[in-house]
């Protein structure tokens, strides 16, 4: 027995849902069971009402808007629960394509990874701007430099889980999911792959992009935490490595002087080189504390996953 969980994080999305539960599917070849689930974000449209209306066998409400993060998370928990054993992650403005859908879960079904990222044609949809097509493969590239991935559209919210997966991922930033856990698969070594999908035709603009100035900033800050987070001794080596090296030449250049015969003291830049010397070793052992705390860090994720685990089975072993 296969059972996949189809899950929609909606806010406000009457307009759109429809179209998009219409052309998922309820059978695919390889699976036993198929159910859709709707995470109402504090929707105060009908969103709820046309969930109902087309069907939608499990619904989450969130009391109020709680981010696109938050909801993905609340989906993936019920999934569990429900026990899912793939979970499939769409947008409600009907962006991708569902046909894609067992194209999608394969690689797992075939034990070839754990996480599937959808990837879609970034340089084919019309509705993308120049600029933002090339930020989104920017963005994408600095996702797989960050995760030791090779994942070609990290943004893409068309996404299959395994249950294995799902118990392990973790999602602290309350902006979006998508980079954070495609960074967080590939530091903690889960399978993840990607496969080519197909859009749909323009419904709505983008509520996660605003402005691209934002959604760089935001995007920016998220691989820096998560990268912080998985990788501290080689992030903080790195940061502490640009001022010992100013600091060092600024060093060499004094001393190159002063075995000159130079007539002036140069104090500024002795000290300069000083306190740039000192800013990256403190740096480089901010990086070693960090390192040494992430070992705690991992020993807690894997309480974590055993009292998830522990959690997920009692509350199905009731549900049943």
């Amino acid at each position: 027995m296969t059972k996949l969980i189809i899950q929609i994080p909606c806010y406000n999305e009457a307009e759109t849902l429809g179209t998009t539960l219409s052309a998922l599917p309820r059978e695919i070849p390889g699976i036993s069971c198929v159910e859709w689930l709707v995470i109402d974000d504090g929707s105060t449209d009908k969103t709820l009402a046309v969930a109902k209306e087309f069907g939608v066998d499990r619904i989450v409400r969130l009391n109020h808007n709680q981010g696109l993060a938050k909801a993905f998370m609340a989906g993936i928990e019920a999934c569990l629960i429900a026990g899912a054993d793939i979970i499939v992650n769409t947008d409600a403005d009907n962006q991708y394509c569902a046909d894609d859908i067992p194209k999608l879960i394969a690689p797992i079904l075939l034990g070839r990874a754990e996480i599937v990222i959808g990837t879609r044609p970034i340089y084919k949809i019309k509705h993308f701007s120049p600029t933002k097509k090339v930020l989104q493969k920017l963005g994408s590239w600095v996702v797989r430099l960050a995760s030791n991935t090779d994942i070609p559209d990290a943004p893409s919210g068309f996404r299959a889980i395994s249950r294995e997966a799902a118990m392990q991922l973790n999602v602290f930033n309350e902006y979006t999911y998508t980079l954070e856990t495609i960074i967080q698969a590939g530091q903690k070594g889960i399978p993840i792959t990607a496969v080519p999908i197909r859009t749909n035709k323009y419904l709505r603009p983008s509520r996660l992009v605003k402005n691209i100035p934002t959604y760089i900033q935001r995007s920016l800050f998220t691989i820096l935490r998560i990268f912080m987070t998985y990788q501290p001794l080689k992030f903080f080596t790195i940061l502490g490595s640009i001022p010992f090296s100013l600091g060092t030449l600024l060093g060499i250049r004094w001393l190159i002087f002063f075995l000159d015969g130079t007539t002036r003291t140069r104090i500024p830049s002795l000290i300069l080189a000083a306190i740039l010397i000192i800013t990256g070793v403190q740096l480089w052992l901010f990086g070693l504390v960090a390192d040494l705390l992430a070992v705690n860090r991992k020993v807690l994720e894997e309480i974590q996953l055993r009292l998830r685990r522990a959690d997920i089975e009692g509350s199905r072993e009731k549900e049943s």
